[in-house]
C-alpha cells in the first residue's frame, strides 16, 4: 500500500500546484472588459476595437458580477484599476457614474451629505448659486472632499467657467473672462491657449478639478438662443484652433476638460434648458461642419465629451443625441473612435424632462455608451438616477461588466490627474486678477 499512497501524494501535490498557478494574474470575471490603454498618460480611457463598447457577457454570468471584497495577492491583474474595480460594491461603482447638482445651497447640508457619503456619487458640480465669495467657496469644496473621505475614489468638483454669460465665479474678487466670441476675433490660438490656462488656475485656486469647457459648437446659426456668443465663431477651422487650444491650456495646468456640445449644438432653434431642439440634418451635413472640432479633439485624447440633448430625426428618430445608440455607440465611439469618459448634458433640463422617462433615459444611455449621467438638480433627481441603474443591473438590463466599463474610464481620469480629495487653502489672487487683465488687453488689442 506505500507505493501507492506515495502516488497519490505526488499527484495531490501536482494538483495543488496546477491551481495556485491557474490563479495569478488573471484577473477573472471581476475585470472590466475594457482594455486598458496603452498610449501613456496622454489618453486616460480604456480603449475598444473600433471605438465601440466590448460585448458583455449575459447577465447572472461569473463576469457579470465582479466580487465584493478586494482581490487577494493571487487573484491580482497586475492593473491597480481593475482590482480597485475588483473590491468595490455595486453601489459604489453605479455611484461613480453620477456627478450632482445642489442648486441654491452654499454649504453642506444633510442631503449632499447623504448622496456623497451614502450614495458615494462621483462627483458634484457647483453653480452660481453654490458660488458666495472666495472664502466661502473654498470652504464649501473642502468640505464637500472631506465628506468624500470614505469613497474608493476622490471626488469631481466641477464648473461651467467658460467666460462671458456662463461664469460662477465671484465677480467681486475675480477679474471676469470675455466670451469666446471676442477670443475669436483675434485668430490667435496663443492667446485661446492663455484663456484656457488662465481659467484653469482661476478654477484650480478655489478647489475645482473639472471644468465644462471649451465649447465646442460652431455659431452657424445668427438665431441660435444658447450657443452665440459662447462659440469661438461661425467657421469649423477657426473653432477648432481656438477649442483645441483652450483644451490644451487647460489640461496643461491640471484640470479636466469636458468639450461640449456633441454633435454639435450651434444650428439650434431652441434652448435644450427649456424644450427639446430638432434639427433635421444628416450624418453627412454633420461631418462636412458639427463635427470637425470633436473630430480632432478625440485626435487629441479629449478627457471628456459632453453630449448634447438635440433630436437628429434623419439620423435617430427615437432617441436624442444624449441617449442615442447610433450617436453616441455607433458614431462617437465607433466612427470617430473615442474611447474616453462619455457625459451627459443635465438631465433635468426641459429637453428631457418635458418629453422622456427620466429612469428609461438612464438606462438607454448607459447602454449607448455614456459613462457619466449628469443630475444638476435635486437629491430626488439623484435618487431616481441611481435606482435606475441598480435596477437595471438587478434586473439584467445592464450587466456589472458594463458598469465596470465606465467605471474604469473614470477611474482612469481621475488616476491621469492624479486627483486627490485634500483641502486648500483659501487663495490670494491678485497675482492672477493682473495676469488676466494683461491677458484681456492683449485679446482687445487683437480684436480690433
Amino acid at each position: 500500500m506505500y507505493p501507492y499512497r506515495k502516488r497519490l501524494h505526488h499527484l495531490l501535490i501536482a494538483a495543488a500546484a496546477i491551481a495556485v498557478l491557474s490563479g495569478c494574474g488573471s484577473g477573472g470575471g471581476a475585470s472590466p472588459s475594457a482594455n486598458p490603454s496603452a498610449q501613456g498618460p496622454s489618453s486616460a480611457a480604456p480603449s475598444a476595437p473600433s471605438g465601440t463598447i466590448p460585448a458583455t457577457p449575459s447577465p447572472g454570468s461569473a463576469e457579470s458580477s465582479p466580487p465584493a471584497s478586494s482581490p487577494t495577492p493571487s487573484e491580482t491583474s497586475g492593473d491597480p484599476l481593475r482590482d480597485k474595480i475588483a473590491g468595490m460594491t455595486l453601489e459604489e461603482k453605479v455611484g461613480q457614474m453620477i456627478l450632482v447638482g445642489f442648486e441654491g445651497k452654499q454649504t453642506l447640508d444633510a442631503e449632499t451629505l447623504r448622496m456623497i457619503q451614502q450614495d458615494h456619487v462621483g462627483g458634484v458640480i457647483l453653480y452660481a448659486p453654490n458660488v458666495s465669495d472666495i472664502k466661502g467657496t473654498v470652504s464649501l469644496i473642502n468640505k464637500l472632499k472631506k465628506a468624500n473621505a470614505a469613497n474608493p475614489a476622490p471626488l469631481f468638483v466641477s464648473v461651467d467657467q467658460e467666460g462671458g454669460k456662463v461664469s460662477r465665479m465671484p465677480k467681486d474678487e475675480l477679474v471676469s473672462f470675455p466670451p469666446n466670441a471676442t477670443v475669436g476675433r483675434t485668430k490667435s490660438a496663443k492667446l485661446a491657449e492663455e484663456m484656457g490656462s488662465l481659467l484653469a488656475e482661476e478654477i484650480k485656486a478655489l478647489g475645482f478639478n473639472v471644468d465644462f469647457a471649451p465649447v465646442l459648437d460652431i455659431n452657424s446659426n445668427p438665431n441660435n438662443p444658447v450657443i452665440g456668443n459662447r462659440s469661438f465663431g461661425a467657421t469649423a477651422d477657426l473653432v477648432t484652433k481656438l477649442g483645441m487650444a483652450e483644451m490644451k491650456g487647460m489640461r496643461d495646468a491640471g484640470i479636466v476638460s469636458v468639450v461640449k456640445h456633441f454633435p454639435g449644438h450651434g444650428d439650434t432653434g431652441v434652448d435644450s434648458h427649456l424644450d427639446l431642439p430638432v434639427l433635421k440634418k444628416t450624418t453627412d451635413q454633420l461631418r462636412r461642419l458639427e463635427w470637425i472640432p470633436f473630430e480632432e479633439a478625440v485626435k487629441q485624447h479629449a478627457d471628456a465629451v459632453m453630449v448634447a440633448h438635440i433630436l437628429f430625426p434623419l439620423i435617430d428618430p427615437d432617441a436624442p443625441a444624449s441617449f442615442s445608440k447610433t450617436i453616441i455607440g455607433e458614431q462617437l465611439r465607433g466612427t470617430l473612435g473615442y474611447d474616453g469618459v462619455v457625459i451627459t448634458d443635465d438631465l433635468t433640463m426641459g429637453a428631457i424632462a418635458k418629453h422622456y422617462d427620466l429612469a428609461k433615459v438612464v438606462v438607454d444611455t448607459v447602454q449607448a455608451g455614456s459613462d457619466i449621467l449628469l443630475a444638476g438638480h435635486g437629491y430626488d433627481t439623484e435618487k431616481t438616477v441611481r435606482q435606475a441603474l441598480l435596477h437595471a443591473v438587478q434586473n439584467g438590463d445592464l450587466t456589472e461588466q458594463r458598469i465596470d466599463e465606465s467605471v474604469y474610464r473614470i477611474l482612469s481620469l481621475k488616476d491621469k490627474y492624479k486627483m486627490t480629495d485634500r483641502s486648500v487653502p483659501v487663495p490670494k489672487v491678485a497675482d492672477l486678477n493682473d495676469r488676466i487683465r494683461a491677458w484681456k488687453s492683449a485679446v482687445t488689442a487683437a480684436a480690433k
